[in-house]
């Protein structure tokens, strides 16, 4: 007698550019707040350029979010708007063009993942220094809070 458990109601992908920045550290972070939480959330990232597919996360990244992430950079496909419950862009930009390529059998929420708390962006700390990742480390942190506020009160109103 086997005993599967139950897929996560909710299913998180988080989207910068190149998925070596943001979205790993987004990823990782909400991963974490969800385990604190005690929530059972799947959580991904991807992004929506091929530049770094297969690398790891940038170095500053990893250093800053004192988290263990372990992804390798994907692009987004089409599959991946019907496989999520929810696709959390970084950005405005990546926002553009993940509803640019939304395929008509999506079913997917997708928005700014600034949205459930500031409405802001997530600043690509690619170029700078330390500090602009420890700042989107915060901003994560922030983030996960706020989404997982918002998407746990609308699941477990479903469940009903």
């Amino acid at each position: 007698m086997s005993s599967s458990k139950p897929e996560p109601q909710i299913k998180a992908l988080v989207v910068c550019l190149g998925n070596i920045c943001r979205s790993p550290m987004g990823e990782a972070v909400l991963k974490d707040i969800a385990t604190k939480r005690g929530m059972d959330v799947h959580v991904d990232s991807c992004g929506t350029a091929g530049y770094h597919v297969g690398e790891e996360p940038d170095e500053r990244c990893v250093e800053c979010s004192r988290l263990v992430l372990q992804s390798l950079a994907r692009q987004i496909s089409t599959s991946d708007f019907v496989r999520f419950t929810h696709i959390l862009a970084a950005d405005e930009n990546n926002l553009r063009h993940l509803q640019s390529m939304k395929p008509s059998n999506a079913t997917a929420e997708v928005r700014l993942w600034g949205s459930y708390h500031d409405n802001k962006a997530i600043p690509d700390p690619y170029y700078g220094g330390l500090n602009g990742f420890e700042k989107v480390y915060q901003q994560c942190v922030r983030l996960s809070h706020a989404f997982l506020d918002n998407v746990v009160g609308k699941a477990e109103t479903n469940e009903v």
